[in-house]
Parts: C-alpha cells; sequence; structure tokens
C-alpha cells in the first residue's frame, strides 16, 4: 500500500515537473486573445504575422486611448492600463523578433518591416506623451518606459533589417 501511494506521488511529482513548462510557454503570450492567437497560427507568412502583431499592438494603444478619454472604474483602472501597456509591448516585441529572425533568414517580410516603420513612430509619439502629460503617469510610469524603449528597438530592428534584406523580386514586363 505504501508502494503504491509512493508511486503515485512520485508520477503526480513528475506529471507536474513536465507540466509546468508548458505552463510557463502559455504564460508567455497571454496578452493575446484566444482569437488572435488563432489568427497568427493560421498566417501563412512571417510577413503576415508581423503585420498581425503590430495591428494587435495598433489595437493596444487605441484601447489605452480609450482608458484615458473614459476614466471609469478606478479600483482596477490602474491594472487595466499596466495590462494594455504591457500586452501592447509584448504585441510589438513579437513583431520586432519576427523582422529579425526573417532578416536572418532572407524571408520576404517586407510588407512586415514597411507595416513597422509607418505605425511604430506613431505609437512612440503616443507613448511619449503619455509619458510627458498622461494622468497618474506615477502608477504606470515603469511599464509605460519599456514600452518606448521596445518601441524605439523595434524601429531601429526594422530600419536595419530593411537594410539587411535582399530587395523584393522585380518582375518584367515582356
Amino acid at each position: 500500500m505504501k508502494i503504491r501511494v509512493l508511486l503515485l506521488s512520485a508520477s503526480i511529482l513528475i506529471a507536474g515537473a513536465a507540466w509546468h513548462p508548458l505552463r510557463a510557454q502559455q504564460r508567455q503570450k497571454d496578452y493575446l486573445t484566444s482569437t488572435e492567437a488563432d489568427k497568427i497560427r493560421d498566417a501563412e507568412t512571417p510577413s503576415e504575422r508581423i503585420k498581425l502583431y503590430i495591428s494587435f499592438a495598433a489595437d493596444r494603444i487605441k484601447k489605452l486611448q480609450y482608458e484615458f478619454a473614459h476614466p471609469g472604474d478606478a479600483v482596477h483602472r490602474t491594472e487595466r492600463l499596466n495590462a494594455l501597456i504591457n500586452s501592447y509591448s509584448g504585441c510589438l516585441d513579437e513583431a520586432s523578433e519576427l523582422i529579425d529572425l526573417g532578416a536572418e533568414k532572407q524571408q520576404d517580410i517586407h510588407a512586415g518591416i514597411k507595416d513597422m516603420q509607418s505605425q511604430a513612430p506613431e505609437f512612440l509619439a503616443y507613448l511619449k506623451q503619455l509619458s510627458e502629460k498622461g494622468a497618474d503617469r506615477d502608477t504606470y510610469k515603469d511599464n509605460l518606459d519599456d514600452a518606448v524603449e521596445s518601441t524605439n528597438d523595434a524601429i531601429n530592428g526594422a530600419s536595419d533589417a530593411a537594410k539587411q534584406i535582399a530587395p523584393p523580386p522585380v518582375r518584367r514586363k515582356q
């Protein structure tokens, strides 16, 4: 009887240890909704994935703007602001990583780079405005500073990738 209990507890312990890394991976991307995660999985090219992550980041910026325009429940507001800022950073970091990887592999990510180069400066301008004039800045300052740094890195990474990656193929008229 003691052996069975011992074996059972050992198997539970092993299963828990094996499950823990899987749980950590799920937590990594908890800034995406299940619908957004499905869209990322369904995207066929790295450029499409980059564009999706950038659109998700833009969505987080719009939600931040709404949150500041309509201050509601003050009790959970700080949590919502920090969650939106962290979610924005996560989406932009993912897009930036895909750009770096695509440039390294010389994949056709021109459309994704173009999206990053056109939208990230707008994101950065808004985030800088928040860091200067945002209400209750102290409650989200650290996350906002990280988001500004992440956006700067994404802009620089896209610029470097644009120089590094081969130009798109040119179709000639016959």
